[in-house]
């Protein structure tokens, strides 16, 4: 940063910058601040004269930190807290947060998961808006490295460089008839067994059908040795196919549990898979988080999804 710039850098400056980088876009940091786009625009561009270096680049419609960006940005980041810091010890009370938790999940912890969490985040926090989509895994990860969502909740994890995976939650996979099928009265039985009866899948993209790929693949098999019957779109579309005896299905136990409780599905263990699947929490590397999903982090640490796990 060139000498005295420090002096000359300003408080809306610095926040409209954090508001950009945080939403990778000057269109949505104008629109949360009341600003114009041109506002926005000058505001950045006199950041950048100041220290003398980009501060984003632009990919794709969004705008990402540089290095340089990334620097100052930590430092607006203390530079900001410390200003609420201020107001609250001036004004001897809790200035409240308001913004928006943008989330995306899959199937099974959108479901079954984060309604409770969103809950007890909410009472919390009651002036921060959540808007949670549910998608299959793969879209939900789409959606974090492409700057629409801050997290995502999934069923698996990719290679992708751009994206950060952190262990969150445990979710057991259980085979289920049923109860006048074969297996349903079976204490447990084998893959080998299993292949013998058609078998109702989740769409490719579905995080527990990749799992369900994995178990089979540690145990040197493939789907390629299975009667699969039919591949539908969602966990309730598959429990309906199985209920009216189209086949047998593995799924969560989240998404069984109360047709288990009221018998009208039967769970059968597969000896011979291991069905325990992760569950991610997902970011993108190169985005920094908005102040509503930082503080849905800080929540997450007093109240762990995996403490909610069966």
């Amino acid at each position: 940063m060139k000498a005295g710039a420090v002096d000359n850098v300003q408080l809306p400056h610095l926040e409209t910058f954090a508001h950009a980088a945080e939403l990778s876009s000057f269109t949505a940091a104008a629109k949360a601040l009341h600003l114009t786009q041109a506002a926005v625009s000058q505001r950045v561009q006199a950041l950048e004269k100041m220290v003398g270096k980009s501060l984003f680049q632009r990919k794709g419609g969004r705008v990402l930190l540089t290095d340089a960006g990334r620097k100052l940005y930590g430092y607006a980041q203390r530079i900001l807290e410390l200003h609420r810091e201020a107001c609250r010890q001036i004004a001897g009370r809790e200035a409240p947060v308001a913004g928006e938790l943008l989330i995306a999940a899959s199937s099974i912890p959108g479901e079954h998961l984060l309604p409770a969490l969103l809950a007890d985040f909410h009472k919390q926090h009651p002036h921060l808006r959540v808007h949670a989509t549910i998608r299959d895994s793969m879209a939900v990860m789409a959606q974090v490295e492409r700057g629409e969502v801050s997290l995502g909740l999934v069923g698996r994890k990719t290679d992708n460089p751009h994206l950060e995976f952190r262990n969150c939650a445990i979710d057991r996979m259980v085979l289920v008839a049923p109860p006048g099928h074969a297996l349903a009265k079976r204490k447990t039985i084998t893959a080998k067994r299993l292949a013998e009866h058609p078998l109702i899948l989740r769409e490719v993209g579905s995080g527990l059908r990749h799992s369900f790929e994995k178990a089979l693949e540690r145990a040197g098999l493939s789907l390629n040795d299975f009667q699969v019957a039919l591949e539908l779109g969602s966990n309730e579309a598959v429990k309906e196919a199985v209920k009216r005896g189209a086949g047998v299905a593995v799924l969560s136990r989240y998404a069984v549990e109360l047709e288990l409780k009221t018998k009208q599905l039967r769970a059968v263990p597969i000896g011979d898979l291991s069905l325990d699947r992760e569950m991610f929490l997902v970011l993108d590397r190169r985005r920094v988080l908005p102040l509503p999903a930082r503080m849905f982090l800080l929540f997450l640490e007093t109240h762990p999804i995996a403490a909610h796990t069966p």
